[in-house]
């Protein structure tokens, strides 16, 4: 069996910081931590890499290719409740892997202005998503709702998704790098924005969400208590 070949040493940067801005956050992360943990010279770090600004910018790129593929894919067919289970899902799995990009949303944009542009077209492209799965389940006589209420609700499911992880560090602080943390994460907020459209769900749509949440939240890690 042919070997694999060694990752480059960019990769593995990317791939030591993007855990260390998870466990730790990127401002409490400098150049020389990342550089002492891969055993390398501060010299060869900034050959890949010319400050902590452009590892971030790498990893946000990551991020947006990973949002796209998803949010791109949402875009199509006539959703179902499952579909919007299934996509809130994913997404808060992708805002895992990245999560300190959520939980130190408002220190990265206010220093990173390119950040700032790119995260915004993130959040109109989320809405977007959620828009389209809304307008999609009234089409298909699911959801009862105005197009002002389908409005409000979409922006609403943005709100959630994106400032959710900061509830859930707050909640469980000293709990949030365990591995349990991530399952209890994505079905905690997978059920809290799907149940946004609950009240406007109708028939047998509000009877699978009620099934589905049942199911979903039994592997809830209601163990960890707020600290």
């Amino acid at each position: 069996m042919p070997r694999k070949p060694p990752r480059r040493t960019r990769e593995r940067i990317l791939e030591l910081s993007l855990t260390l801005f998870n466990q730790f956050g990127e401002p409490h992360v400098t150049t020389t931590t990342i550089a002492e943990e891969m055993r390398i010279s501060p010299g060869n770090l900034y050959y890949h890499f010319r400050n902590k600004d452009e590892i971030t910018g790498s990893l946000f790129e990551h991020f947006e290719r990973e949002m796209d593929r998803l949010l791109d894919a949402t875009a199509r067919g006539t959703p179902t409740v499952e579909d919007g289970w299934l996509f809130l899902h994913l997404l808060f799995e992708v805002i895992w892997r990245h999560r300190f990009l959520y939980r130190d949303l408002a220190d990265l944009l206010s220093r990173n202005r390119k950040l700032e542009v790119r995260f915004k077209a993130i959040l109109q492209r989320k809405t977007q998503a959620s828009l389209a799965l809304c307008q999609g389940l009234a089409r298909a006589g699911t959801l009862s709702a105005t197009p002002r209420e389908v409005e409000a609700l979409a922006t609403n499911m943005v709100v959630v998704t994106t400032w959710w992880l900061s509830h859930e560090y707050v909640r469980n602080a000293r709990h949030f790098s365990e591995p349990a943390a991530q399952a209890a994460m994505v079905a905690r907020g997978a059920y809290q924005v799907l149940a946004l459209t609950a009240p406007y769900l109708t028939g047998q749509a509000r009877e699978l969400f009620e099934r589905l949440a049942s199911q979903y939240l039994q592997p809830d890690a209601s163990h960890l208590q707020p600290d």
